[in-house]
Order: C-alpha cells, then sequence, then structure tokens
C-alpha cells in the first residue's frame, strides 16, 4: 500500500521548471525599454536573439567575462536598427551585471569584458608590417572587447607603466586551490585552465605519491628554492611556496604581470621583492623574488649574492608556450643538484612519445658535455589542456638526480 501510494506521488508530481538564465533573464528586460516596433513579434523576436547570445560566463568580482564572440556582429544584426546598440546597450550590459551578480552572491559586478585570443605575434596587434618575428612575448590581451566599466587607461604594450597606471588601472582577483591571484585584465591575460596543473604542484611531494622520487616531507624540502623562468602573475611562483618551499625565484617581462604578482603574493600573505634589470641580489630577503628582465642571464644571476640564500634548487619551471625549449638547457644548468624540470611545450598527441624520447635525450647529451654525472629521466608526461585540435598543452616532469641516490 505505502509503495503504491508512493508511486503515484511520484506520478503526480510536477517537474520544476528549469531557472532563467541571467542572460537570458537580462535580455527579456531590457527588450521591454526597446523602441515597440521592434519587437513587434515578441516569441519570434526573444527566440532569435536568445539562440545567438552567450551560454556561459565567468566570474572575477568584480568583473563578468563573457567567452569570445559574444554579443557580436551577429547578434547585434539581430537586434536591428544600428541606432539600437549605442543607445541603449548600457542597459543591457548594466542588467546582464545584476543578474549575473545575484546569481553568483560575489558581491556587486562593476565591468563586463569579452575574451579573446591572445595574439602570438605584434603584427597581429599594432597591424600588418611587421614580421612575424616579432613575437606577441608580453602576452598582451589587446583583443579583449571592453563592454562596461573603466579598465584603466589605453597604454601601447610598449609604454613602461608608472606607479600612477598601476594605480589607476582596473584590476580583479580569482582564488584557485585557496590561492589568490590578481591582475589587471587589460594589460594582462588569465589562463583558467591552469588549474589543474597548479593542483598538481600542490601535491607533487605527498607522501602517497606513487613515484618514490616524489615523496619528501615538508621539513625535507623547506630549506630549498624553485625557480620559474616565466612566472607571469604568479600561476606556478605561489604554488611552489605553498608547496612548502622557502624561496622562489621568478623571471617575468610584462611589468604588468610583475605588479600584478607583488599584489598576489600580499593577499597571499607572501613577503615580495621586485628587482629590476642590472640591480644587485645582494639586500634582497623576500620570500618571493622576481626580476622584471629578460632570463637569459638567470644562471649568472643565480650565481651571485642571491645563491646562497636559495639552498638547493628542488624544481625550475619553464612555462613558455608554445615551446620554452629556449630556456631548458640553461634550466638544467640552474638545477645543479637534485629536483625537477617542467618543461612546458604544445605537443602533438601522436607526436608526445617521439617527444619525451627526444627531450631526455637532449638532457642526458647536455649533462655529458659538461661533465655532469647526474642521469635524466622523464618521469611523467601531464596533459593539462588542449591548445588546438589533436594539440596538447604537456608538461615533461623530467627528475635529475645522482646515480643510484634518492633526494
Amino acid at each position: 500500500m505505502d509503495v503504491a501510494v508512493s508511486t503515484s506521488a511520484r506520478a503526480g508530481r510536477t517537474s520544476r521548471p528549469k531557472p532563467i538564465s541571467p542572460i537570458e533573464a537580462a535580455i527579456q528586460s531590457w527588450l521591454e525599454i526597446l523602441p515597440p516596433e521592434l519587437v513587434a513579434n515578441m516569441d519570434s523576436y526573444l527566440k532569435n536573439l536568445l539562440s545567438k547570445a552567450p551560454k556561459r560566463w565567468v566570474v572575477y568580482p568584480p568583473m563578468v567575462l563573457l567567452p569570445a564572440g559574444s554579443f557580436g556582429e551577429q547578434w547585434w544584426e539581430a537586434v536591428g536598427p544600428e541606432h539600437v546598440a549605442s543607445r541603449y546597450a548600457a542597459e543591457l550590459w548594466t542588467s546582464l551585471l545584476e543578474n549575473i551578480g545575484r546569481r553568483e552572491g560575489k558581491g556587486v559586478l562593476t565591468h563586463l569584458a569579452v575574451n579573446s585570443g591572445i595574439p602570438l605575434h605584434k603584427s597581429l596587434i599594432q597591424g600588418p608590417g611587421l614580421p612575424d618575428s616579432e613575437k606577441n612575448v608580453l602576452r598582451t590581451p589587446c583583443g579583449l572587447i571592453m563592454l562596461h566599466g573603466d579598465f584603466g587607461p589605453s597604454l601601447s604594450p610598449e609604454t613602461v607603466p608608472t606607479e600612477r597606471d598601476f594605480d589607476e588601472a582596473f584590476w580583479v582577483s580569482t582564488k584557485q586551490n585557496g590561492i589568490t591571484q590578481v591582475w589587471a585584465p587589460r594589460y594582462t591575460m588569465f589562463s583558467r585552465g591552469n588549474i589543474k596543473e597548479k593542483a598538481r604542484l600542490l601535491a607533487y611531494h605527498r607522501s602517497d605519491q606513487s613515484l618514490v622520487s616524489r615523496r619528501l616531507s615538508k621539513d625535507k624540502i623547506a630549506n630549498d628554492s624553485a625557480v620559474d623562468l616565466y612566472a607571469g602573475i604568479g600561476y606556478f611562483v605561489f604554488c611552489y611556496l605553498k608547496m612548502g618551499l622557502r624561496r622562489v625565484v621568478g623571471w617575468e617581462l610584462n611589468p604588468w604581470s610583475v605588479e600584478g604578482l607583488r599584489r598576489g603574493a600580499i593577499a597571499n600573505g607572501w613577503s615580495v621583492e621586485t628587482v629590476r634589470s642590472n640591480e644587485s641580489l645582494g639586500h634582497v630577503d623576500g620570500q618571493i623574488v622576481v626580476l622584471l628582465e629578460d632570463n637569459r642571464n638567470a644562471a649568472e644571476r643565480l650565481w651571485g649574492p642571491l645563491g646562497h640564500k636559495l639552498g638547493s634548487i628542488r624544481h625550475v619551471n619553464c612555462g613558455l608556450l608554445p615551446s620554452s625549449e629556449g630556456s631548458w638547457e640553461m634550466a638544467l644548468e640552474i638545477l645543479d643538484g637534485d629536483g625537477w624540470l617542467h618543461l612546458h611545450e604544445n605537443v602533438g598527441v601522436k607526436d608526445v612519445q617521439a617527444r619525451t624520447a627526444e627531450i631526455e635525450s637532449l638532457m642526458v647529451c647536455w649533462l655529458k658535455k659538461t661533465g655532469d654525472e647526474r642521469s635524466a629521466k622523464v618521469e611523467h608526461v601531464e596533459y593539462v589542456k588542449t591548445f588546438a585540435p589533436d594539440i596538447w598543452h604537456c608538461v615533461f616532469d623530467v627528475y635529475i638526480s645522482r646515480l643510484g641516490t634518492q633526494p
């Protein structure tokens, strides 16, 4: 009897309607302020607009970031007359921010932008005329479409920012794996997809690691350091410090990234010092030391006054894409004892095995060339995220060790 009642009750139960998307709600309310002649056939008009509207978003308080292509030409063509965009767009953006803010519960959201890919070459930033060899080494997010809010002064990527520029810029933050990161979206990128690699680094030396070589207690690494040759806003710098290492030294060319790293370090409660090109390292003693300069002389810089403050360097990170190969031999030189090189590269999925063998062979060759008796082994290849069809952002973990020893 109880079963029959229960079944009957379930049969008569009506399913709850799917909650309306904040973007859909914003578009619906926005239509109410448009000229009546535009929305004479509301149902078909709304359906057409919603079919072309974005379905996803990411919140980096106080900014909402929409996926590439959102509210582009096709969407505004579906709206109708050209004057509507300039006259009524602000109301749409305000409504969208309010609705997403209520859904996310992350405070008042004030800025709205559309994401875009990071050009590999300056010619795609400044127009034709520059050779492809002029790479966008600063990873400037010049394609960012700013829809609503003041994102800070418009500065050329070549402009050296002042303290006033930093103060007037718009900064956002997010927390991943318990670590806060800060950046100015108009001037620097943020790679959300690196969250998996960050989590992997944080667990690198746990006692349950399948690789015995990695099972190191915090006491064992407490006086050791890491080096990040492409520090960015601190993606991996912060992970090495939270891992339990004593100090992290990083190199970064983009002053906006260095400032984001500095602000992020402070937000996490870590001491940080910024050193500019040709400045001495003798006085620095922060948990994080970031050098605003090219990393080509990194090895020599580390042999100087800072060297005795680093202990053993356990990790060297080479996080440049599409390939960091140009820094690998120097990274091996920097890693003067037992430890790991983390080599980032975009690799075709069918080529990973061959590339693994090539990397190991390169390391062995470089060690032999200098009479170094350590061994080199690619312990693991981590597939971080897809970069393009059948192309993966991979990290090759190369373990460098004295023969017959464990760290």
